[in-house]
């Protein structure tokens, strides 16, 4: 079991822009109403490289910056993990269309945009950070995994670790093999040791055997919780917007899952 503080939260997807806007939806307290992702380039990056964006380093990036913005800590001293089931759907796409004609010639934007890390660069552009950086891709399990990874860095390195995780559907014909609901992405800035901005600890523990996930109780953030990978914290991020004591259960691969306990600071 690890025991880790989360500081700062961010988040963005479908009717839920932002954690200021959304916490009070997750806690019940406002109804919950589907509306398109409010995607925007961030403006942590040069001209440059905005124009180069794509729908996940937006995510990323806006999750990101909220949830420092949020906890108040300087991005360039934390690690970070991005968790991504797919990464750039978008671009896997155009790339294959381009592979698919003459001539096959995928520009140099597209190409870079194409590795599963390249929401990590643009954050260390952004950011000015050379702290590590991993990132992940566990297909349903992407989120968890990332959690997982961060809750052992921030364990065993006493390190400060935003996890940052994303997704966004892929065009068609891909979209009908591999349905994701809509653009997501959330983010967590977690700690060794409770600070006077911590809002709660989480008892991360790995355990085996099938499990009956943590639902969502309003119907659409259920569906978006079973509908985009990435959304699987949601009921994690509604424990912090009740800010009461909660048990959590996440699955993982080959019938393992998490438990998580969370208790409010």
């Amino acid at each position: 079991m690890m025991r880790i503080f989360v500081e700062g939260v961010g988040l963005l997807g479908p009717g839920l822009d932002g954690w200021s806007a959304g916490r009070s939806m997750l806690a019940g307290d406002a109804a919950y109403v589907a509306a398109p992702t409010n995607l925007r380039a961030s403006d942590m990056l040069p001209a440059a490289e905005r124009r180069r964006a794509g729908v996940p380093i937006k995510l990323a990036l806006a999750v990101g910056q909220e949830a420092f913005l949020h906890s108040g800590r300087d991005p360039r001293t934390a690690a970070t993990v991005f968790t991504s089931s797919g990464g750039d759907n978008d671009n896997a796409h155009a790339i294959n269309a381009i592979l698919a004609t003459a001539p096959r010639e995928v520009s140099p934007t597209r190409f870079h945009n194409s590795v599963h890390n390249a929401a990590a660069g643009y954050w260390c552009v952004a950011a000015d950070t050379h702290e590590p950086s991993t990132s992940l891709c566990a297909h349903d399990a992407s989120f968890a995994a990332g959690l997982l990874e961060s809750a052992a860095q921030v364990t065993t390195d006493d390190a400060v670790v935003v996890l940052i995780a994303y997704d966004h559907p892929f065009p068609e014909p891909l979209h009908a093999v591999r349905p994701i609901a809509a653009p997501f992405g959330m983010a967590l800035i977690l700690s060794s040791r409770q600070t006077e901005k911590s809002l709660a600890s989480i008892e991360v523990d790995f355990a085996s055997g099938k499990v009956e996930e943590t639902t969502m109780q309003d119907a659409g953030l259920e569906v978006l919780r079973r509908g985009v990978p990435a959304a699987r914290g949601l009921p994690l991020l509604a424990a912090l917007a009740c800010g009461n004591a909660a048990q959590i259960s996440i699955a993982y691969f080959d019938d393992n899952h998490l438990n998580l306990r969370v208790t409010p600071c």
